[in-house]
C-alpha cells in the first residue's frame, strides 16, 4: 500500500529516478519535445513545470536553484533566455502530453511530451480559429452584399415594369396612329363637302 506516498517511483531507486528526470528535463528543454512512456511523461511534467516557473524571474538565486535540478549549463541558459520569454504571459501549463500507440515490445503506454509554445501540430488549428473570427466580419459583408443584390434585383424588377408599360404604350400609339388617318380623312371629307357647297 502506498498511503501518503506522492512520489511516482517508476520502479527505480531515489538517486536513479532523480538522475533520469534531470536528463529527461534537459532533453525536453533542448529539443522541445520527447517521446517516452506515459508514466514517465506525467512524472516529468511535475518535475519540469516548477523549473519553468522559476525561470520567469532571472536572478542568480533562481538560476542556481534550477541548475541544482538540471545539472546542465546549456539547458539552464536555454531555459532562462529563450523559453522564459515565450512563456512569460502563460500562467502555468507549459507542457502538453499526447498519448501514442502502445510500444510493440512490451505493450507499454507511450506518449510524447512537448512545450506548448513550441508545438508543431496544434499551431495550424489555432490559425484556423483566428480565421474563423475574421469570418464573422465577412458575414456582415456577405449580408451587405446580399442586401445590395436584393436592391439590385428590386431595381431590375422596377426596370422591367417600365418596359412593359412601353409595350402597353406601343399598342396605344398604334391605335392613335390608326385614329389619326381617320380624323385626317374626316377633314378632307369636310373640305370636299365645303367645296361641293361652294360649287352649288
Amino acid at each position: 500500500m502506498r498511503h501518503g506516498k506522492k512520489v511516482d517511483k517508476l520502479g527505480r531507486t531515489d538517486s536513479h529516478r532523480k538522475a533520469m528526470l534531470a536528463n529527461m528535463a534537459t532533453s525536453l528543454i533542448k529539443h522541445k519535445r520527447i517521446t517516452t512512456t506515459l508514466a514517465k511523461a506525467k512524472a516529468l511534467r511535475k518535475y519540469v513545470e516548477p523549473l519553468i516557473t522559476k525561470s520567469k524571474s532571472d536572478t542568480t538565486h533562481s538560476r542556481r536553484t534550477v541548475f541544482a535540478y538540471l545539472k546542465d549549463k546549456e539547458a539552464v541558459t536555454l531555459l532562462f533566455r529563450e523559453i522564459s520569454e515565450k512563456v512569460a504571459s502563460r500562467p502555468g501549463g507549459y507542457t502538453r502530453i499526447i498519448k501514442l500507440e502502445n510500444r510493440l515490445g512490451d505493450n507499454a503506454e507511450m506518449a510524447f511530451i512537448e512545450l506548448v509554445d513550441y508545438n508543431e501540430i496544434y499551431g495550424k488549428i489555432v490559425k484556423e480559429e483566428k480565421k474563423a473570427t475574421r469570418r464573422r466580419g465577412g458575414k456582415k459583408k456577405a449580408t451587405e452584399k446580399t442586401a445590395e443584390g436584393e436592391t439590385a434585383e428590386v431595381e431590375v424588377t422596377e426596370e422591367v415594369v417600365p418596359t412593359e408599360e412601353v409595350k402597353e404604350e406601343a399598342p396605344k400609339a398604334e391605335a392613335v396612329a390608326e385614329e389619326i388617318p381617320a380624323t385626317e380623312e374626316a377633314p378632307e371629307t369636310a373640305e370636299s363637302s365645303d367645296t361641293e357647297e361652294k360649287k352649288d
